[in-house]
């Protein structure tokens, strides 16, 4: 749980950073991220050690065994003097984790050049790990001494005295990443955390699904996912699920280096130390995965539009257009297994939308797989980066029909107020909507008045497969009872007399 006190000292390191001149706060995001990276290799290079210690068997260590490698550990360096740090980190660690390989960080030689890491068949450069794939173009853009130590210190002191466990450290993260308070160009931006776990709960997975997201951005969904599965299933993953987990069972696309780099970083904080992490627009001819996972978690771009030549034609066929939001739906159904499931968010256009696109992709949905729910959220859910109304739609692909029932709920609180600052309050849908959800036998009877109903899909076909909730919602009108025009009448008169007397008072007071 992140308290006031650890908010304070995390924004304490925001404003020295700040101060320093950076005020991109994805750029702020990507130093702390590096910084974190650092001091996380060495946390994992003294559990190596105390295990060596116990079992009396040498084991691979992350750093090189001489002088310079040892300098390049962050509980060695941490103390020094500011300008020691800061050539040490300059010259010596970050060149070092642009070149890391095989979970190895490379050694220096005397004149304090870089020596490569050969990979383990001898040839070419490719690193074995996300976050290293992508650092190749990263840039080191803490500006001075002074403020490199007091970061470093700022976050010494979060570990030290805050940070108590993986998950904590997750929150930490999730905090920072919260200041990332801006709308992509193309629409993107960060899904709020308890929308993902929504999400999340709803698709339940396991730790034998191959979940993706295919615009990740900073891996929220997959840290979501990853964490259902530690909480539902620590204890009984056999050696093969964590060797699935801690790689192949997490994948996420982006079109943005730092993203990616960020995502990677963001998974690593969570035990997934080798996912599929790729550089790629989903939804071109780039593209080419076809049946590949059995989970899609995904907040698609909303606002994009994208080249014309560049779209995969097995998309276009599905739904014809430009239009990221209708796109990626095409591609979740081509990158899922027969069998797979996805929850994905989508304004509301996409719900009643008239064009032959929109209403080709709703058809395709409900015709030819198995449209399970409908959940209509308030505009507020993603400010302060928009107001844009959504939804979340939830499915199952199965090339053959399957939609009898489609289950609506009209989602009005998400226990944050639904304004710019999104302060907690107590009204709050999610736990109903997950109850609910996993026990949809009961919603059967429910009426068109209620928050969450039934509406059989021959409806929704005859209403050209419209799935907007003011569709087949019903309003239940009260009738009013009105005092007669006689009443009213009087009660005017009345009130004349009393103005007209209090007037008459204050003339005679003047």
């Amino acid at each position: 749980m992140i308290t006031g006190a650890i908010k304070n000292k995390v924004d304490k390191i925001w404003t020295d950073i700040w101060a320093g001149g950076i005020t991109n706060p994805l750029t702020v995001i990507e130093q702390l991220t590096y910084l974190m990276f650092i001091r996380s290799l060495d946390e994992k290079e003294l559990e190596t050690e105390e295990l060596e210690n116990l079992m009396g068997e040498k084991m691979e260590h992350i750093f090189p065994a001489s002088s310079a490698g040892q300098s390049m550990r962050w509980s060695k360096f941490k103390n020094n003097d500011p300008r020691d740090i800061y050539d040490v980190m300059s010259q010596r660690v970050f060149p070092a984790i642009k070149n890391m390989k095989q979970g190895r960080l490379p050694d220096f030689d005397e004149r304090g050049e870089l020596v490569e890491i050969p990979d383990e068949d001898g040839t070419g450069t490719q690193s074995n790990t996300a976050f290293a794939r992508y650092m190749e173009d990263a840039m080191f853009l803490i500006p001075t001494p002074q403020v490199l130590q007091k970061i470093i210190t700022g976050l010494e002191d979060l570990y030290e005295h805050d940070i108590a466990d993986l998950d904590m450290q997750g929150d930490l993260y999730e905090y920072m990443l919260g200041k990332l308070a801006t709308a992509g160009q193309n629409g993107q931006f960060r899904t709020p955390k308890h929308i993902r776990e929504m999400m999340v709960e709803l698709m339940q997975p396991t730790p034998d699904d191959t979940i993706c997201d295919p615009a990740c951005g900073t891996a929220g969904f997959l840290v979501s996912a990853s964490e259902y599965i530690r909480k539902h299933y620590e204890d009984t993953m056999t050696s093969e699920q964590w060797e699935h987990f801690s790689g192949e069972a997490f994948t996420g696309f982006d079109t943005d280096r730092t993203m990616l780099r960020i995502s990677a970083m963001n998974l690593m904080l969570h035990s997934i130390t080798n996912p599929e992490i790729d550089y790629q627009d989903s939804v071109s001819k780039q593209n080419q995965i076809k049946e590949a996972y059995t989970v899609c978690l995904a907040n698609p771009p909303f606002k994009g539009t994208v080249d014309a030549e560049s779209i995969n034609d097995d998309l276009k066929a599905v739904t014809n257009t430009k239009k990221t939001e209708l796109l990626f739906l095409a591609l979740f159904l081509r990158m899922l297994k027969k069998g797979g499931r996805c929850a994905c968010i989508v304004p509301d256009g996409v719900l009643f939308g008239s064009s032959k696109a929109h209403k080709s992709i709703r058809k395709e949905l409900v015709e030819n797989h198995q449209l399970k729910a409908v959940i209509s959220m308030p505009s507020g859910v993603f400010k302060p980066y928009a107001g844009v109304s959504t939804a979340v739609l939830v499915f199952t692909k199965t090339g053959a029909g399957g939609t009898e029932n489609v289950w609506f709920y009209d989602m009005k609180a998400d226990g944050f107020s639904l304004d710019d600052k999104r302060s907690e309050i107590a009204d709050n849908d999610i736990p109903d909507i997950i109850h609910r959800f996993c026990h949809l036998e009961q919603e059967g009877e429910r009426e068109r008045t209620e928050q969450s109903f039934f509406v059989p899909k021959e409806e929704i076909a005859q209403n050209d497969y419209d799935l907007s909730i003011n569709k087949y919602k019903k309003v239940e009108y009260v009738p009013v009872e009105y005092p007669s025009t006689t009443e009213i009448l009087a009660d005017l008169n009345e009130l004349e007399m009393e103005i007209t007397k209090g007037l008459a008072e204050l003339e005679g007071m003047l």
